[in-house]
């Protein structure tokens, strides 16, 4: 029998040649087609696999931000079509009967695309983090690990204060104790 790892890996999702690092042009529209050709890729393989959809899910999202660097943003067009996306396949992630040493995993790459995405395309992904970790402990470990970057980035401080893609994850899953310490700034 296959493992979900060795499943997913053998699997050939189709958006995946699509969105590579400056993938698209200048024009807005096949981008925005392809955008919506992924997501309706990932939710039909959801219907039967939950955990690969999930995986499909991750990966597009890790691809979608430089794959659409070069392309025409000015319209707003493009950035609603990926806050469509990530608003049908935030659940598919969520939802997916993940354990920890597979969700866990995923939370770290989508981390590392909140943070390099420097069109800020998937910037809305940390208000879904709570959601993510699917369960409040790790929403727990998640925000108590974030709220020290967190912490410096709100600081009202003249000279200790900063910009932090993972602010807004760590605001989504909180705890008494992240509490305490944004309060405390």
């Amino acid at each position: 029998m296959m493992s979900e790892t060795a499943e997913a890996c053998a699997y050939k999702w189709e958006f995946k040649a699509r969105f590579r690092r400056h993938a698209f042009g200048w024009r807005s529209q096949p981008a925005i087609q392809r955008v919506k050709q992924a997501v309706a890729e990932v939710k039909k393989v959801a219907r039967k696999d939950p955990i690969l959809a999930a995986e499909g899910a991750v990966a597009f999202i890790e691809r979608v931000s430089p794959a659409l660097e070069r392309v025409d943003s000015s319209s707003g067009a493009v950035g609603t079509a990926v806050n469509h996306a990530l608003i049908e396949l935030v659940p598919v992630i969520a939802n997916a009967p993940a354990d920890i040493e597979v969700r866990g995993p995923w939370l770290e790459r989508l981390l590392e695309a909140l943070q390099a995405d420097e069109m800020p395309y998937i910037e809305g992904l940390g208000d879904h983090w709570g959601e993510l970790c699917a369960s409040a402990e790790l929403a727990s470990s998640w925000a108590d690990r974030l709220v020290g970057a967190t912490r410096l980035a709100l600081n009202p401080g003249p000279k200790i204060h900063g910009q932090f893609p993972g602010t807004s994850a760590c605001l989504s899953a909180p705890t008494m104790r992240s509490y305490f310490f944004i309060g405390r700034l």
